[in-house]
């Protein structure tokens, strides 16, 4: 005999309920166990800064020359790479033409000298006959009107003779420094307008290298302070420049200080637009906070380390990182000397966590570093 659906119905919910009943007299899981992380306690040292930077050669006296008046090129004289001294010709600009120019103006200032002379003299005819009543008062007017006209005129032609010699001397493209021409723009026969560029010059003693350091690093650079300098085709050799220029301001874009120094020349063996390695030398620090490289993590708002305080819970530290040292970091801001940090199992930490501690039994000490002092650690 098969028993009723009811029945099997009867039978399914006493069976569900004794399950649930089991299952509510287990215990719940346990939790699983804080991760075992290991600390070191952070400590500050004396460091030997080396500040070194990145740059370029420029010429401290750099122009391009251009004509300052039109005409045809009708010779030129020097061709780049030459080698020029200070007011040497160049090139010429037609001088023919600029001659008659000033020829004729030499003339027109006979001519305007002739008529002032001569409008003198007729004034002063005028002006006696006129003292004795043998003139009239409008015969005296016409004629210091005459002598002031002539006296005009030759006014404007003396300016025009100014203009014909300055054009003339202009013909005469000269060099306005000692250097070598880097560049020629124009040939014989070309003919140019007013400020065409002609030629670049470049002086080559001394030159100058440009570059930026950091703004931590802005307070260690001065005038006159010396610098070490290393280009690419010579390597090997150190040459000696000194700090000429530094700028009063941070570039609020990069952060950065702007730094010239000026370096001699004399062979000519550095050229503008050489890549060059800059050493300005040690600068010891002391009390610098150091941790070591594994603590620092980097995350997308900066790098982190993580910290141990009270009750054994960890707290994630934003830091400010610095010069790097091998195995070790420098933290300027974020942490102090004497703070528990986590030095491994930091993978998978969130802020707040408790954490089983492990602690080292020295303070960290990076390699070939000197403590300042090793700070007692408070017990977290």
């Amino acid at each position: 005999m098969h028993p009723n659906p009811s029945t099997r119905n009867w039978r399914r919910s006493l069976i569900v309920a004794c399950c649930a009943l089991f299952a509510c007299g287990q215990e719940a899981p346990p939790e699983p166990s804080a991760p075992l992380v290991e600390l070191v306690r952070v400590g500050a040292f004396d460091l030997d800064d080396r500040i070194e930077s990145t740059g370029e050669l420029r010429a401290v006296e750099r122009a391009t020359v251009a004509a300052e008046i039109g005409g045809r090129i009708t010779e030129v004289l020097r061709d780049e790479s030459d080698a020029v001294e200070a007011e040497e010709i160049l090139l010429r600009i037609d001088p023919e033409k600029r001659e008659l120019e000033l020829a004729n103006a030499r003339a027109q200032l006979a001519e305007a000298t002739a008529a002032v002379n001569e409008a003198r003299r007729e004034q002063r005819r005028i002006q006696q006959l006129h003292q004795g009543g043998a003139t009239s008062e409008a015969l005296l007017d016409a004629a210091n009107t005459t002598l002031e006209s002539a006296r005009s005129r030759l006014r404007a032609v003396e300016a025009q003779l100014g203009v014909a010699e300055r054009a003339l001397r202009d013909a005469e493209v000269r060099a306005p420094f000692a250097g070598l021409i880097a560049r020629r723009s124009v040939s014989r026969g070309e003919f140019v307008a007013p400020g065409h560029p002609l030629y670049e010059l470049v002086a080559m003693d001394p030159v100058e290298v440009e570059f930026h350091l950091p703004e931590r690093d802005s307070g260690r650079v001065s005038l006159g302070q010396p610098v070490a300098v290393r280009v690419a085709p010579q390597p090997e050799r150190v040459f000696e420049a000194r700090v000429s220029m530094v700028s009063p301001t941070i570039d609020a874009r990069t952060r950065t200080l702007r730094v010239e120094a000026r370096l001699p020349n004399p062979d000519g063996e550095l050229r503008p637009g050489l890549f060059a390695l800059i050493d300005l030398g040690l600068a010891r620090r002391t009390e610098v906070v150091m941790v070591p490289e594994e603590s620092v993590l980097q995350r997308s708002l900066g790098p982190i380390v993580f910290v141990v305080g009270e009750g054994d819970r960890v707290e994630q530290r934003e830091v400010q990182t610095g010069v790097r040292r091998p195995g070790a970091v420098e933290i300027r801001s974020g942490i102090e000397a004497g703070s528990w940090v986590v030095a491994s199992g930091q993978a998978r930490l969130i802020d707040g966590m408790a954490v089983r501690t492990q602690r080292r039994d020295e303070p960290f000490a990076p390699a070939h570093l000197a403590a300042t002092g090793k700070p007692e650690a408070a017990t977290p």
